[in-house]
């Protein structure tokens, strides 16, 4: 698919000196009174709240791969930060009243990230699951999915989930695919994103992948890649939002936003810019 990204809601980033900005006022809301944005737009945040750094400070700091398409990666014309994930969280700071700065990392690291207040939220395609509820807030669901399966191009003996076990997969080893190939008896190999399980799967090093639909046919659709296909979708239906701490105010003010952006129909239009279809509900 061709990267589109929203036209009237162009991705904004800061340079680096806005970081030290937003350090500074995470130190003067935990003392702070609490903040409303300017235009009125937004939450009004509590003092010490996360939501009120994150407005003193004019800025949502977002962790994200920047490598998975087309959710969150570099347009090859432009080099510029795209996707559907990127265009949904920088609607949701416009509604905050706030700018947004993204920082890039892998998969594995990105939760690592956000323990360390390197950032205020992932935007990254991230599944809700009871694990990573129990450690992280979220907002509520931006997108929902379904899983599938990819294999080299004529395979005939994976067809159904009972066929994976036994076989070799490679999945980001904190992905939730990585435990629902595990459960179905594969052998995970741990990679750092799709983009290098497909690598695996065509040099024959793997038998399968775990995935998103959405990231699949997308895959499938922009590159003209013949050489693999979708053996079969699973029964996991997967919602996917974005983390925050725990305990942290912004989730709901997330949400707020994204209801605000679901009732105008900037969601729907964002999510149709990049599929096609509705797939935020």
């Amino acid at each position: 698919m061709t990267a589109r990204p929203l036209a009237q809601r162009p991705t904004r980033t800061r340079a680096l000196a806005a970081a030290a900005v937003a350090a500074t006022a995470l130190g003067l809301a935990a003392c702070g009174s609490g903040y409303a944005s300017d235009d009125g737009s937004g939450s009004t945040a509590a003092p010490g709240s996360a939501l009120a750094a994150v407005q003193e400070a004019g800025v949502l700091r977002v962790g994200t791969e920047g490598t998975y398409s087309p959710f969150s990666f570099h347009d090859p014309g432009t080099d510029e930060l795209t996707g559907y994930d990127v265009d949904v969280i920088t609607a949701v700071a416009e509604q905050l009243g706030v700018e947004v700065e993204f920082s890039e990392t892998t998969w594995d690291s990105i939760f690592a990230g956000l323990e360390a207040n390197r950032y205020d939220v992932i935007a990254n395609q991230v599944s809700i699951t009871d694990e990573r509820t129990a450690k992280y807030d979220f907002s509520e669901p931006y997108t929902v999915s379904t899983g599938v399966v990819v294999v080299p191009a004529g395979t005939t003996d994976i067809t159904s989930l009972a066929d994976v076990d036994g076989k070799t997969t490679a999945q980001s080893a904190t992905s939730n695919w990585s435990t629902v190939a595990a459960d179905a008896g594969a052998t995970v190999e741990s990679v750092e994103g799709f983009t290098q399980a497909i690598a695996l799967l065509k040099q024959g090093r793997i038998d399968l992948t775990f995935n998103d639909n959405l990231a699949v046919l997308d895959y499938l659709k922009s590159t003209g890649d013949t050489d693999v296909e979708i053996a079969f979708e699973t029964d996991d239906v997967v919602e996917q939002g974005f983390p925050v701490l725990k305990g942290s105010d912004l989730a709901p003010a997330i949400d707020e936003a994204l209801d605000a952006l679901r009732a105008d129909g900037t969601l729907a239009e964002i999510s149709t810019t990049w599929f096609g279809e509705d797939v935020s509900q």
